[in-house]
């Protein structure tokens, strides 16, 4: 009984440290794309290319502790997150950053809530104007495709993902 007891205790511990490690990976991911979101808010090309250089650092670190469903689902989004965060790295043209950004911004929003490993809560905000999405991590809108005043805040925030602990 007592080598059960152990056995089922580090089982337990084994998962919880995976799911730690997956919720670890998938906050460098958030983290790096809210970067690029508020760099775009901001209108400076120049730092949203540097967080796409670490938003595609923690999209080919290697994703350890994802179930094997949370895996493929990952992994079936991974390229289509790469190809935009390099097209946003590689330009320091805002508009073509904002094209790009759209797609990652959609993309991402399916990952995370796919995977439900978010430790933050986290929004889904729509522009109407440029009939596109984006990730925010607060509820006030700053809008990423428009870096003027006046349609700084233009947006709505159309989904909540809850965080997950």
């Amino acid at each position: 009984m007592k080598t059960i007891k152990t056995l089922t205790f580090t089982l337990v511990l084994a998962l919880s440290f995976s799911f730690a490690r997956a919720q670890n990976n998938i906050n460098g991911i958030t983290s790096a794309y809210f970067t690029v979101k508020n760099a775009l808010a901001a209108g400076k090309p120049n730092d949203a290319s540097n967080g796409a250089k670490t938003l595609l650092a923690a999209l080919s670190a290697p994703e350890t502790g994802l179930k094997p469903d949370q895996a493929k689902l990952f992994n079936s989004y991974a390229e289509k997150l790469k190809f935009d965060g390099r097209h946003i790295l590689e330009s320091t043209d805002v508009a073509h950053q904002r094209e790009h950004f759209a797609n990652l911004s959609k993309n991402l929003y399916e990952v995370l809530k796919g995977l439900k490993l978010n430790t933050s809560t986290v929004y889904m905000d729509y522009c109407p104007m440029k009939k596109a999405y984006w990730l925010s991590e607060s509820a006030p809108i700053k809008n990423p495709y428009y870096s003027d005043k006046a349609m700084a805040t233009c947006g709505k925030t159309t989904a909540t993902l809850a965080a997950v602990k």
